[in-house]
């Protein structure tokens, strides 16, 4: 419903520069709160407040994630809209500890299967090897233009990732085949990958969702989460594979280094390869006298 309540909190988030995903999170779960006591979010107390955020965790059984996500909208809300201290309001809406889990990912051979016996198609190819070969997000990928591609040198760039910021990613050669074999088949002309629907626009993160699981399955491969699971196997090959985490930083497009940090987990295949330096050594050479 488009009360002035949820004008107001819109404005006073587009004016902080929240993206437009971020909004709708933060207006979903205002709206929320209010369905759940059938009133007004500026009616509803701080006890109840509370125990919204109770029913969250123990009805709904929702990750500490997403209710991490609710305690900060509803925050923003009773802040920027209500003009109520933001000190206070902390002891009443109680941020839960983020969850320390570690990113799925695919074996290199996983990701190879994935591009061949899961995609028969040309499209689904270009769009699966775009997401992985660059890192990307799955709206980024979605939203790719043709003139995102970089015609002289190895590079993509990146308009508006998450945060309202662009950056530049790697646009690797095999890729470049890839994507002009896919552009003389398909002919884009504005979007690198646009709806079959409406060619005008980009293709819905849904259907690239979807084409994604579609592709899991037909390839046999276990399921390991949706999309991002390829951005995730990106980043961890490139650092078992030597490449500096500041780079993999840049390249993924993270604020913090922490957030990048979580792939330098080792998968068990990589682990048996590794050499303990006690092998390196002649021992026999060594006199036991």
């Amino acid at each position: 419903m488009n009360t002035p309540l949820r004008q107001s909190f819109v404005r006073e988030l587009t004016l902080r520069g929240f993206t437009d995903r971020t909004v709708e999170s933060y207006v979903y779960w205002v709206f929320d709160l209010a369905r759940y006591y059938h009133r007004s979010p500026d009616q509803i107390s701080d006890d109840e407040l509370k125990g919204y955020l109770f029913h969250l965790h123990a009805e709904r059984e929702l990750r500490s994630s997403s209710i991490y996500q609710a305690v900060h909208a509803l925050r923003s809300f009773y802040t920027l809209t209500l003009h109520r201290p933001a000190e206070p309001l902390k002891t009443v809406l109680i941020a839960p500890k983020p969850e320390t889990r570690r990113p799925e990912v695919f074996s290199i051979q996983e990701v190879e299967r994935l591009l061949t016996v899961g995609v028969p198609n040309l499209r689904d190819r270009a769009f699966l090897a775009t997401v992985y070969a660059a890192g990307l997000r799955l709206n980024e990928a979605c939203q790719l233009r043709i003139q995102d591609l970089s015609r002289d040198r190895p590079q993509i760039r990146v308009e508006q990732g998450k945060g309202r910021k662009d950056r530049y990613t790697i646009f690797s050669p095999h890729l470049r085949e890839l994507l002009r074999e896919y552009w003389l088949q398909e002919r884009p002309q504005v979007w690198l990958f646009p709806s079959r629907r409406h060619p005008q626009e980009p293709l819905p993160d849904g259907t690239g969702q979807r084409l994604y699981y579609r592709a899991v399955r037909r390839a046999g491969l276990s399921n390991k989460g949706g999309l991002h699971c390829l951005r995730h196997s990106f980043a961890t090959h490139l650092l078992e594979s030597g490449v500096e985490v500041t780079l993999v930083q840049r390249l993924l497009g993270h604020r913090s280094l922490k957030t990048t940090a979580r792939y330098l987990q080792v998968r068990l295949e990589r682990l048996e390869q590794v050499k303990s330096p006690l092998d390196l050594l002649d021992l026999k050479t060594i006199s036991t006298h």
